[in-house]
């Protein structure tokens, strides 16, 4: 028989610890939540599939200027994380750019602009979980998509010109499409 180790590295861990999320009061919680969720996604027709986190749900929201706005929701005991992509990291004009979205910051509710470690911006929020119902689903997906998909093109406009135009006049010069450029013709023709 072997002598049990002592070393200090192998002594099971006795501090406190906070409440499993899997207890029956914070599961029930999630529980009631993405049942809201759900219904309310069913409701209004939205797209989406379950993400790779649990609890994770992705709803694809369609837009206007941008094609779609891919929203992540994880649902917790406590808090619901919120969060889009918006647009890569600009080529140019960032002092511009950056300005732009902290003051569009102060309009918007619930949800913030944030940059990741590659410089691109993403809306982040924090809701609480109880809070899940129908009312505040569509304010939450009515505001991404406002700071998503209505914001696209002046987001581009500021932080993507000189790469527009390169691309203006590239397909002009090749007799190419310029239909997804059209809502900036104005800014590329010279």
């Amino acid at each position: 028989m072997t002598e049990p180790d002592t070393h200090p590295d192998t002594q099971p861990d006795t501090r406190p610890r906070a409440v499993e999320p899997d207890t029956p009061p914070e599961r029930d919680r999630v529980d009631a939540a993405t049942a809201r969720l759900t219904a309310y996604l069913s409701s209004v027709g939205l797209e989406w599939e379950l993400g790779s986190r649990p609890g994770e749900y992705l709803v694809t929201l369609p837009g206007e200027q941008k094609l779609k706005t891919v929203v992540s929701l994880l649902v917790r005991p406590r808090t619901t994380s919120v969060s889009a992509f918006v647009i890569r990291n600009p080529d140019e004009n960032h002092e511009a750019f950056y300005r732009t979205l902290l003051r569009k910051n102060l309009r918007l509710t619930g949800i913030a602009y944030a940059i990741d470690t590659d410089g691109d911006v993403y809306v982040r929020g924090e809701v609480p979980t109880e809070a899940l119902d129908a009312d505040h689903l569509d304010q939450l997906f009515g505001v991404v998509l406002a700071a998503s998909d209505h914001a696209f093109n002046e987001l581009l406009a500021l932080g993507f010109l000189g790469s527009m135009k390169k691309e203006w006049a590239w397909r002009v010069s090749r007799g190419e499409s310029t239909r997804n450029l059209e809502a900036f013709r104005h800014l590329l023709e010279d």
